[in-house]
């Protein structure tokens, strides 16, 4: 007995391109908690204060507020992008579905 279905491609190919970013968001944000780090440790040798570990910085509040104001703008554009073109539509345009086109209908001339 022959199984028709398309064969099973593996995790890694059929999630890639969320790997390959995943990756990558974890590997800047740990580029940003290093110089996050020393920059902070500098700001309180200045200020003659005890500088912190780096275990201290990542759940210190200083931390939170650089990770949210360099990301924010960003996730939200990236969120707006990514909600429009999956669930809005507009006649013509090479990111939209065919207008009248089922949620799940992609790729399809209409």
């Amino acid at each position: 007995m022959t199984d028709s279905r398309e064969p099973r491609r593996g995790f890694w190919r059929e999630n890639s391109l969320t790997v390959a970013f995943g990756i990558a968001f974890l590997v800047v944000l740990v580029c940003q908690a290093i110089a996050g780090h020393a920059e902070f440790n500098e700001q309180m040798t200045v200020e003659s204060l005890q500088p912190l570990s780096f275990g201290e910085y990542l759940t210190s509040s200083d931390f939170a507020v650089d990770v949210t104001e360099n990301w924010q703008p960003e996730f939200l554009q990236f969120f707006l992008y990514i909600f429009g073109t999956v669930y809005l539509v507009q006649r013509g345009s090479p990111e939209s579905k065919p207008v009248g086109a089922a949620h799940t209908t992609t790729g399809v001339e209409g």
